[in-house]
């Protein structure tokens, strides 16, 4: 069995008009939310082998904060260009690329992409909002296996949720 956890950056800040899309950091707001989903995945016992990030500012920042509100290491986190923005295909590329020996891993991105990844997989869900997690277990012993057809949805989290 393996696990995914799709994670959209934390809320990003819109106040500098001299920064590019892709250097935009994370707001207050995403500041705040970001290591309140991590504790909340501290508490349910969910650690990630690996956390694969878009190198976008905000994503990285959420990564990092993730990374270390759970303590993993630095050695565990990558970055991939292509996530930048992603379709839900390349998204899909970069999971299946994974090794093995990782058997939960966290994916950190953007929409359209995770919207559309998740609603490939058969998830109910009209938007995943920012610092949400969206989980799936896979039935299978090999990223490359990954299909809508072997994998159902673990859980739902976002920082409004159950407020």
């Amino acid at each position: 069995m393996k696990k995914i956890i799709l994670v959209r950056h934390g809320k990003s800040a819109w106040n500098n008009p001299n920064l590019s899309d892709y250097e935009r950091p994370l707001a207050d707001r995403g500041l705040d939310d970001v290591p309140e989903m991590g504790f909340r995945l501290k508490e349910k016992g969910i650690f990630p082998d690996l956390i694969i990030s878009s190198p976008a500012t905000r994503a990285a920042q959420t990564a990092e904060i993730l990374a270390e509100v759970l303590h993993i290491p630095k050695s565990k986190l990558s970055y991939d260009k292509n996530l930048y923005h992603a379709s839900y295909a390349t998204i899909l590329k970069c999971i299946q690329r994974q090794d093995d020996t990782n058997d939960l891993i966290f994916v950190v991105g953007h929409n359209p992409g995770m919207n559309d990844f998740i609603d490939l997989f058969g998830g109910n869900l009209d938007n995943l909002p920012t610092s949400g997690q969206y989980g799936l277990l896979v039935d299978t012993a090999h990223w490359i296996q990954l299909r809508p057809e072997n994998t159902k949805t673990w859980f739902i989290d976002y920082p409004k949720k159950n407020l």
